[in-house]
């Protein structure tokens, strides 16, 4: 008998989600949620005079999570009929026979399906949502931590003025923070979106033919079966699907997100190859098989692969939309049975590794500091040039004093390998003497006076922008045992 190990399982199953996650969209979730939104219809039905037995509405909830054996009876169904939704009526009417005949009553099958999409939508961004807040919690920390750590800044990749640790993972954070908006706002929006009751191609005729010509009536079955599924409002208008502009949106900021993730793990892996931080190592991880002493940013580099991943799949949701035929055609189907999950997987994997990663993130700043000092001479010329105007100095004659020197330790450090000498070059020269006592670190070479507004910004950033955006998820992080942000 074969067994786990002789077929193909997703990674992101095996691997990478969380078992909150793949059991959102497990086939169990599927088909229960099928026969709970059956249940509404009924319930909502019955509500509104239609003959509907007391037993019939009984036997559903009792039947409502599917069974292994209602899997059993289903598939034989579905290969007999080749219709999966048809399958489900006829496994679910075997448990609830005094429901057998009304189920899926004026019905299509988007009914279920399609309204069944749109809360696993909606609650896989309520799993999404809370993870996020205390990554974003737990990052402006680390960014509060490090506020003042003066750091080498890039542009271009070549090194810049003075940054800051934290303000680098400050910006990070910026960036996650439009994803909370993002995925808040995609949340928001499916909320207003369900489809409800609609019919074959979305006008309600076969409603309207159940209750004899009472549109009241029919508005009002709408009404309640989207109250009963946690929805605010259904559309007006739709076709036999909603629409599927609705997965191209929540595509396109899970994608935004997985740009993130790789933005943020591709500079955690360029910092640890400077060796200037690292992300948590643990005590007996095996960095390669081959080179014992390797610590290779593993987590960072699955960050960016997902990441890439993710980045990818609003593609497929863009042209599903752009390519359904009028009222709906069915080459919808397949692809996001496969994507609309693999989405929620891959991003869920995300937050798993970047709440990992932000837990331990490891700083070195003596490593920090030589790198610093490596460029600073070349940084401080302008402050230096400053010092001797104000000693009285000629400001043209500074300068080029400073540019033939500079070249000079330039040359030093690029053609023969050697540490940076500006600083030893301009205390050997007459024209410098009345600032020679102060080339020190605690004066014009103190990495501190470079590094600008950055812990004040950091500060404010958290203060007036993070706090106020994770405060609906407080009590979530707090549950984590993540602590409060201390501004």
């Amino acid at each position: 008998m074969p067994s786990q190990y002789d077929t193909f399982s997703s990674p992101l199953s095996s691997r990478y989600a969380s078992p909150e996650m793949l059991s959102l969209f497990s086939a169990r979730t599927r088909a229960s949620t099928w026969r709970q939104l059956w249940i509404y219809l009924a319930q909502s039905q019955k509500e509104l005079g239609l003959q509907i037995p007391d037993d019939a509405i009984s036997q559903m909830e009792a039947a409502k999570t599917m069974t292994d054996e209602d899997f059993q009876v289903a598939a034989v169904e579905e290969k007999r009929r080749r219709h999966d939704v048809m399958a489900h009526v006829h496994a679910f009417g075997q448990r609830a026979p005094a429901a057998e005949k009304i189920i899926h009553w004026g019905a299509t099958s988007c009914y279920v399906t399609d309204n069944a999409d749109l809360i696993f939508l909606r609650d896989g961004l309520d799993i999404l949502l809370p993870k996020l807040a205390k990554v974003i919690s737990k990052l402006s920390q680390f960014s509060l931590e490090q506020k003042a750590t003066p750091c080498l800044g890039y542009t271009h990749g070549q090194p810049a003025q003075l940054i800051t640790v934290g303000r680098r993972a400050a910006i990070w954070v910026e960036s996650l923070l439009m994803d909370l908006r993002n995925l808040t706002r995609a949340k928001q929006d499916i909320l207003r979106s369900f489809r409800g009751v609609k019919g074959t191609t979305g006008t309600q005729a076969s409603f309207l033919q159940i209750f004899e010509g009472d549109h009241d009536k029919v508005e009002e079955l709408d009404r309640l079966v989207t109250k009963k599924a946690g929805f605010e409002r259904a559309c007006i208008v739709s076709v036999q699907t909603y629409n599927r502009k609705v997965d191209t949106d929540t595509g396109n900021v899970l994608a935004s997100f997985g740009t993130t993730c790789e933005h943020i793990g591709t500079d955690i892996r360029h910092l640890a190859m400077l060796k200037e931080l690292e992300e948590p190592f643990e005590k007996d991880q095996i960095g390669s098989s081959a080179m014992a002493y390797k610590r290779n940013p593993m987590r960072s580099e699955r960050m960016c692969s997902l990441g890439r991943k993710l980045a990818t799949l609003n593609l497929s949701t863009s042209q599903t939309f752009a390519h359904q035929w009028f009222e709906r055609s069915l080459d919808d189907s397949a692809i996001r049975r496969i994507d609309i999950p693999e989405m929620f997987l891959i991003a869920d994997a995300l937050l798993i590794l970047l709440d990992n990663v932000s837990s331990g993130l490891v700083v070195y700043p003596a490593v920090i500091n030589k790198r610093i000092q490596e460029e600073l001479p070349f940084m401080a010329t302008e402050n230096i040039i400053m010092r001797l105007v104000a000693k009285g100095q000629s400001r043209q004659e500074a300068h080029e004093q400073i540019r033939v020197l500079s070249h000079q330790a330039g040359a030093v450090v690029k053609q023969e390998g050697k540490q940076n000498d500006l600083v030893e070059r301009i205390k050997k020269e007459p024209f410098f003497a009345s600032i020679v006592d102060e080339l020190t670190e605690d004066k014009l070479l103190n990495p501190g006076d470079f590094i600008g507004r950055a812990p004040q910004q950091v500060e404010r950033f958290v203060k007036e922008e993070v706090e106020p955006a994770i405060q609906p998820y407080r009590e979530y992080i707090a549950q984590s045992g993540v602590s409060e942000l201390h501004v």
